[in-house]
């Protein structure tokens, strides 16, 4: 499986790029707390992902808004708060498509990405913004959030 990676859009401010020692210590902070607090932030479902770095080849964990999808699958969207560039585990995923898991509930599992487009992608969106009525404003941000689709891989561990 492979992602068709999409150029970042021209609309949307753009981030610092990269990030430091402070910023990853607030997240791993943060990543703690939304796990004790049941996986959900500001009424949101959350997801760990955790991908191995495009060019660093480490391991690297993200907290991302997840939805429900068909067959116990799950939606994410790579937004990155509707800035005009993708975030870093949206490159990782398309160097490492095969090196992906999610963990919520206390429950890890290692999964197959697929990047939605067309209808498809339409359909998930219009349940996500449903869902979410703020991921909306996004697609005015930015030239077009990539949507992808989690399903967990079959046959495989699920240690990252």
């Amino acid at each position: 499986m492979s992602l068709q990676k999409t150029p970042g859009g021209t609309r949307g401010a753009r981030g610092p790029g990269g990030s430091n020692a402070l910023t990853r210590f607030i997240s791993k902070m943060m990543a703690r707390w939304h796990r004790r607090s049941g996986d959900k932030f500001q009424g949101m479902d959350l997801l760990y992902l955790t991908t191995v770095g495009a060019k660093s080849g480490q391991k690297r964990e993200s907290t991302v808004s997840r939805f429900p999808d068909a067959d116990g699958a799950w939606l994410i969207v790579a937004s990155s708060g509707g800035s005009a560039s993708h975030p870093a585990w949206y490159h990782n995923i398309a160097a490492h498509p095969d090196q992906v898991w999610i963990e919520f509930g206390g429950q890890q599992h290692r999964v197959t990405p697929t990047q939605l487009d067309g209808d498809e992608r339409a359909r998930a969106w219009d349940r996500i913004t449903a869902s979410q009525p703020r991921y909306a404003g996004y697609q005015q941000k930015k030239r077009c959030p990539e949507t992808l689709r989690h399903r967990r891989a079959r046959g495989r561990g699920c240690e990252p």
